[in-house]
This record gives C-alpha cells, sequence and structure tokens, in this order.
C-alpha cells in the first residue's frame, strides 16, 4: 500500500497489465517519445519498445479506428485521446463502430479496446461532457485507488470502455493505492461516506465537492450520505436505490449542463425505483445550459461548488 497521486496509480496500472499481458499496447498522440501531454504513459515506451507504445498522427479518428482493427485482431490497444472534447473527432469511429463492434458481428468479435481521455473543470480549459453511446462501457473514477482498479478492469473487459479521468484531479487526488494486481468492478457504486438524512450521488470529480459538503452539513447536523457511482454504465441503480429508500431525500451533482445530463438518468432511475420511499423532490445541482468557459471569474461560477451543493440540499430538507 502507497499514497499515490491519481497520474501515478494510472500509469503503474498501464505498466503492470502491459507486464501481465503481453497482447497489450498503448497508442495515441505523444505517448511515447513525450509520454503523454500529462504524462500518464511517461516512461512506457523505453520499458516497452515502439510496437507497443505508438505515437499516432494528430487524428483522433485515426486513433480508434486503429484500436478498433487492433482488437479485432485480437490485441489488446489502449487508446489515449489528449482531452475528452477531442473525442468528437472520432464520434463515428466511437458510436458506429468500436461499440455495435460485437452486435453487428452477432457476438462472434469482441472489442476489448480502451479509451482513456481526461475531462472535467477546474483547470481553465474548454471541455465537453458527454455520455450516452449504446455498446459502450463508461468509468469514471474519484479517487486513486479506483484509478487503478477501474482502469485494470477496463482493459480486461472484452467490451469497450470509455475511462474517463478528471483533469484536475491527475496530481490533486491523492489516497492509499495498494500494491501489486487488483480491479475494481464495473458497474458497482461506493458508499464514500454513510449517512441517514439525504443522499449525494456524485461521481469522478463532484465526489470530492461532495464529501466537503458533507463536512459542512455534519456541522449542522446534517447526515449526509455519499454515493461515488464509479462507472456511469453500467449504472448500479441498485446502491443508489437502497441508499435513497434509506435516506427518503437524494440531491445529483454532476458538472456537466443541466439539460440532456446524465444526472438527469439518476434522478429518472430514483424516482421509478424509489418513488414511495421519497420524501422531497430529487434535486440535481448542474452547470448552466451554456458553453464551457475558460476565463477564471467565470469559470468558478460554472462548476458547482461546495455552496451550491449545501444549499440544496437544505432546500431538500426543507421540503
Amino acid at each position: 500500500m502507497a499514497v499515490l497521486s491519481m497520474i501515478e496509480a494510472i500509469r503503474g496500472a498501464l505498466t503492470s497489465e502491459m507486464e501481465r499481458d503481453e497482447r497489450m499496447m498503448v497508442l495515441g498522440q505523444d505517448v511515447a517519445t513525450l509520454g503523454g501531454v500529462f504524462r500518464a504513459t511517461d516512461g512506457l515506451a523505453a520499458r516497452f519498445g515502439p510496437e507497443r507504445v505508438v505515437d499516432t498522427p494528430l487524428a483522433e479518428s485515426s486513433i480508434v479506428g486503429a484500436s478498433v482493427g487492433l482488437a479485432a485482431s485480437g490485441l489488446v490497444p489502449v487508446a489515449e485521446i489528449q482531452f475528452l472534447g477531442f473525442a468528437h473527432l472520432a464520434f463515428h469511429q466511437i458510436a458506429h463502430q468500436l461499440a455495435r463492434l460485437r452486435y453487428r458481428s452477432q457476438g462472434r468479435l469482441g472489442c476489448q479496446v480502451t479509451i482513456r481521455a481526461p475531462f472535467g473543470g477546474g483547470v481553465r480549459a474548454l471541455e465537453i461532457h458527454s455520455a450516452q453511446v449504446p455498446g459502450l462501457k463508461i468509468a469514471a473514477p474519484a479517487t486513486a485507488r479506483d484509478a487503478k482498479g477501474l482502469l485494470l478492469a477496463s482493459i480486461r473487459d472484452e467490451d469497450p470502455v470509455l475511462f474517463l479521468e478528471p483533469l484536475r484531479g491527475y496530481r490533486l487526488v491523492k489516497d492509499d493505492v495498494p500494491d501489486g494486481d487488483y480491479t475494481v468492478e464495473l458497474g458497482q457504486a461506493r458508499v464514500a461516506r454513510a449517512g441517514t438524512d439525504v443522499t449525494i450521488v456524485a461521481w469522478s470529480g463532484m465526489v470530492p465537492v461532495a464529501e466537503r459538503a458533507a463536512e459542512t452539513l455534519a456541522a449542522d447536523g446534517v447526515s449526509a450520505e455519499i454515493i461515488d457511482l464509479r462507472t456511469l454504465v453500467p449504472l448500479d441503480v441498485d446502491t443508489i436505490v437502497a441508499s435513497v429508500i434509506k435516506t427518503g431525500r437524494a440531491v445529483v451533482v454532476q458538472e456537466g449542463p443541466m439539460t440532456a445530463g446524465f444526472a438527469s438518468e439518476v434522478v429518472t432511475s430514483i424516482t421509478e425505483e424509489a418513488f414511495y420511499s421519497l420524501e422531497a423532490p430529487v434535486a440535481r445541482v448542474t452547470g448552466p445550459d451554456t458553453p464551457y468557459p475558460f476565463a477564471a471569474a467565470v469559470e468558478e461560477y460554472y462548476l458547482p461548488g461546495e455552496a451550491r451543493l449545501v444549499g440544496a440540499v437544505r432546500r431538500t430538507l426543507a421540503a
């Protein structure tokens, strides 16, 4: 066990899996020579050679398209997209090839591909948040421990996984990471904090915000339970519902805009499965329906913070 940053945990997972599975390779822009724009792949090229750590052209469609072909031929590619927003340039390859290969081949071909991409606010960079492609699993870790365990599980999964890494948390998030090999199950949420009065559902970079809000609420005698989704697809509805049945109230927080955001899917699941346990309407705390700002003065107003989340919880308790 060691205290590692999230970027160190991710790099460790890539290294150990490449040692374990000779079929695995890493590809993407600057992943070899530079070690990745955020150094997630630093040292891999020297250790495993140019055939397994490959610098690609600046063309996201070719990165994902090549990964589809590599997986179909029996290799295990892990592709890096420098920023999640750039993944839209590979939408056809992700949505219509990668996510549908097993379906279109009637199960004859798997597609063991993991796409790593940093996302999220708080770093003065424009971002796009999206998570709606049937056939594609989506992981979004909040801790370094889960980043390593979920990444190993994603790489070994027979189906494609979009692995979302909170950019702001690469070096700010640090926690105990077990040594050696372990996985965190895709589709299994985590009770990050036990509570009895209200359930806060969050994922990725919003989990630390929820934890700070829970501390503030605790000072006023409010016991908040935090559910860290870990993966958006599959969504662990059972863990969410069990918590809401216990607390009777729920608030869902996400970075992205409100309209058509993933928080709406969580709210719908709660309403369908735990309606008669609710003592108040389920609340959402989100970004506004505007393009994402990069100016420091504006970004702080866009991102959901502790104060906004605490306010939403208090309104829910008063309803």
